[in-house]
């Protein structure tokens, strides 16, 4: 018997991809810029680095941008339809639990509703749509040496709930 990995016309298998590799940014179409803008800016509280017709380009801590929104192919267009291919959800980490509080009090503030809140083991998150019903993660991760194991030192990730009003404590720690 053959694995999927021995099968003719597999595609072939590299080595791993350089350790210091990251995503850079992602770049979302949406119907409407300013919508997206007082979503992202306004809401999460990203910065406007640039602009092009039809287009804006945000970040945090001045990165040249971590998003790009543009309306080139879908200005006053509609989200997918469910069942189909697509982005996810975009993943944005906060690097302190307490900046994760941050994104929660403005979420509440802005009467954004979550779709979900998860602890992970490694990671808590914050689970939601923007205004043009993209997925969005907003999380922190633990630091890695906290990161939960199985007894084969494998890691053991896992999905319980988050308990939002000890995170919103720790706005006040």
């Amino acid at each position: 018997m053959t694995s999927t990995t021995d099968a003719p016309n597999s595609p072939p298998r590299f080595p791993t991809i350089d350790a210091g590799t990251r995503i850079g940014h992602v770049h979302l179409k949406v119907a409407d810029l300013k919508r997206a803008l007082d979503f992202y800016c306004g809401v999460l509280g990203f910065t406007l680095t640039t602009t092009y017709p039809g287009a804006a380009f945000i970040s945090a801590g001045g990165y040249h941008h971590h998003l790009g929104l543009n309306t080139w192919e879908s200005k006053g267009g509609s989200p997918p339809p469910p069942g189909t291919t697509g982005l996810y959800h975009t993943a944005i980490l906060y690097p302190t639990r307490k900046a994760l509080a941050d994104a929660l009090g403005r979420l509440i503030a802005a009467g954004i509703p979550l779709d979900g809140a998860s602890d992970h083991g490694v990671s808590e998150a914050l689970y939601l749509r923007d205004p043009d019903d993209n997925g969005v993660e907003l999380y922190w991760d633990r630091p890695q040496e906290e990161w939960p194991k199985n007894q084969d030192g494998s890691l053991h990730m896992y999905t319980r709930r988050l308990d939002l009003d000890d995170l919103m404590k720790e706005l006040d720690r």
